[in-house]
């Protein structure tokens, strides 16, 4: 009904037109004095083959209208999904939507590039930067004092940031390398404790932590980085403790805390880009960026992660492993 109302009015200079001429012939044959109903049959008549025309046009509007919605719900080739040109209008729109179309595939193969540029450089960034890292590693191993181990732990924050950029910059790319197949979890949480061994040990944070026995259908890559975060978050909001990691029945990672934890009004929006809440103003430095990759990346990988916290006793960061099973019949 909504679609023959506006038929009608998009129509309604045609039926004033013909109540126009009807007015006119009628007063014309008044004026002569000549019978009035002799004009009733001929618009009778015209009306007829009109109400035919018009039946006729209004079934093509009603195709073409479902034509340009099938289209809007399918965009990608716009230009060979139009209907037929049947108006000098429809041929000038459709060149005006034909441009546009060019317009944006260039723009967007423009950006496309620009975006893989940035990937490279970036690549290649953080490929010569873990060189410098690795030589200053390799040059504090041989020193064992709490100023080394201090600036070991630095350095592994250092690298952790670089590659925070590069996953923050892969992450909406199309090209993003998952290799997705059981892994056992154990050797992924063993490599991010090893990471922050030095802190550890510089902070004497006290390390609960027992081989948990769990194969998870993931990206070992990805899946490591949120891992790093996770804990890398903890050590940074914990200044005395502990940092307990274990598994519940319901097959839920948790890393669990004893820091300054989270006011309960930042919990529900700690996942989102940029929001660093009370604690990271308070300390200084939060980013906003860590837990919206682990978030991102965990919803891609089909793992589900939340935060439960009580402010100054510590938080918890879980993080749910229960997939389907891959069939290897």
């Amino acid at each position: 009904m909504e679609l023959l109302c506006f038929y009608l009015k998009q129509k309604k200079k045609i039926f004033l037109s013909y109540l126009l001429f009807c007015f006119i012939f009628s007063f014309t044959f008044y004026l002569y004095h000549l019978p009035v109903k002799a004009v009733i049959y001929p618009f009778f008549i015209c009306g007829l083959f009109g109400f035919i025309f018009i039946f006729i046009d209004f079934i093509r509007f009603i195709q073409k209208h479902s034509l340009l919605q099938s289209i809007e719900k399918s965009p990608a080739n716009l230009i060979d999904k139009l209907p037929q040109i049947s108006t000098i209008e429809d041929r000038d729109y459709q060149n005006i939507i034909r441009l546009l179309c060019e317009e944006q595939n260039f723009l967007q193969t423009t950006m496309n590039n620009k975006y893989t540029d940035m990937i490279q450089y970036y690549t290649v960034w953080v490929h010569q930067i873990k060189t410098p890292i690795a030589s200053m590693h390799l040059s504090l191993q041989n020193e064992d004092t709490a100023l080394s181990r201090k600036l070991s732990g630095e350095l592994s924050r250092i690298e952790q940031y670089v590659e925070m950029v590069l996953m923050f910059l892969r992450l909406n790319s199309n090209t993003t390398d998952y290799v997705i197949k059981e892994y056992p979890i154990d050797p992924m949480i063993k490599q991010s404790i090893k990471r922050f061994a030095s802190e550890f040990i510089e902070k004497k944070i006290s390390l609960i932590y027992e081989p948990i026995n769990y194969h998870v259908i993931t990206d070992e890559k990805w899946l490591s980085f949120v891992l790093e975060q996770v804990l890398s978050n903890a050590l940074k909001y914990t200044k005395k403790g502990y940092i307990k990691i274990y598994m519940t029945e319901n097959n839920v990672l948790c890393i669990e805390d004893s820091g300054i934890g989270i006011a309960p009004e930042d919990l529900p929006r700690i996942f989102e880009n940029g929001y660093t809440g009370y604690t990271g103003r308070a300390e200084k430095k939060a980013s906003g960026i860590g837990l919206y990759l682990c978030k991102t990346i965990c919803s891609r990988l089909n793992h589900n992660i939340f935060a439960t916290s009580k402010l100054n006793k510590g938080t918890t960061i879980h993080i749910n492993l229960s997939q389907f099973k891959l069939d290897t019949a």
